[in-house]
C-alpha cells in the first residue's frame, strides 16, 4: 500500500470510528454510570466482535450478507430487538441515590458489560458491510493479506481511541449532571436513543447485491 493511499484511508476510517451509534452510546452510558476505565474495558467485547467481522469480511464471507436477504434480516431484527431491550431497561432504570453514586465506581458485572458490547456490535449487519465495502477500496491486490491486515489493525486502534473519547464524554457528563434527578434524565435520553437506534436498524434495507 502506498503512503498516499494509507493517508487517505486514515481520516475516512477515523470518521467511521467516531460516528455516533449504538456502541458509542454504550461507551457514553457506561462512562457516566461506571467511570472511564470500566467503560473502556467493557468495550473489549466490541473489539472482539469487530475483529471477527474484519476476518469474515477479509475471507469474502461478508458478501453473503449482501447476497442473502434472509441472513441480513435475521441478524438485523435480532440486533434491533436487543437494542430496544437495552433502551427499555435504561428507561426503567431507577435513578441512583447519593449512597449508590458514592460506591458505583466498579460496575456490578464487568462480564455482563463486555457481553453487552459484543452483542450490540455483532447484532448490526451494517458493521460487517462497512468492512466488505470500505476496506477493498484501499486493499492492494498484489498484497491482499498484508494490506487488509494493516487496515483492520488501524481500524481497531482508532476504535480504541473512539471508545476512550466517548467514555470520557460520559464521565464528564456525569460530573456536570451530578444528582439523582439529572441521572434519571440521562437514563431517559440514553434509553430513548437506544430504542431509536433499534428502530432505525429494524428498517434498514439490505444493500443491493
Amino acid at each position: 500500500m502506498t503512503l498516499s493511499a494509507y493517508l487517505l484511508f486514515l481520516p475516512a476510517c477515523f470518521a467511521i470510528n467516531m460516528a455516533f451509534g449504538p456502541n458509542n452510546l454504550l461507551s457514553v452510558t457506561n462512562g457516566a454510570k461506571h467511570g472511564v476505565s470500566p467503560a473502556v474495558i467493557a468495550a473489549s467485547g466490541r473489539l472482539v466482535a469487530f475483529a471477527v467481522m474484519i476476518a469474515i469480511a477479509g475471507l469474502g464471507m461478508g458478501a453473503v450478507l449482501v447476497a442473502s436477504e434472509l441472513a441480513f434480516d435475521v441478524i438485523k431484527y435480532i440486533g434491533a430487538a436487543y437494542l430496544v431491550w437495552i433502551g427499555i431497561r435504561l428507561l426503567r432504570a431507577p435513578a441512583p441515590t447519593a449512597q449508590v453514586q458514592a460506591h458505583d465506581a466498579a460496575p456490578p458485572s464487568m462480564h455482563a458489560l463486555v457481553r453487552q458490547e459484543f452483542t450490540v456490535a455483532a447484532g448490526n449487519p451494517k458493521a460487517i458491510l462497512v468492512f466488505t465495502a470500505f476496506f477493498p477500496q484501499f486493499v492492494v491486490p498484489g498484497a491482499y493479506a498484508s494490506s487488509y491486515l494493516l487496515l483492520g489493525v488501524t481500524f481497531l486502534v482508532f476504535e480504541v481511541v473512539a471508545i476512550a473519547l466517548y467514555a470520557l464524554l460520559g464521565a464528564r457528563m456525569r460530573r456536570l449532571a451530578n444528582g439523582s434527578r439529572a441521572m434519571r434524565w440521562f437514563n431517559r435520553v440514553s434509553g430513548s436513543m437506544m430504542v431509536g437506534f433499534g428502530l432505525i436498524l429494524a428498517f434498514t434495507r439490505r444493500p443491493a447485491a
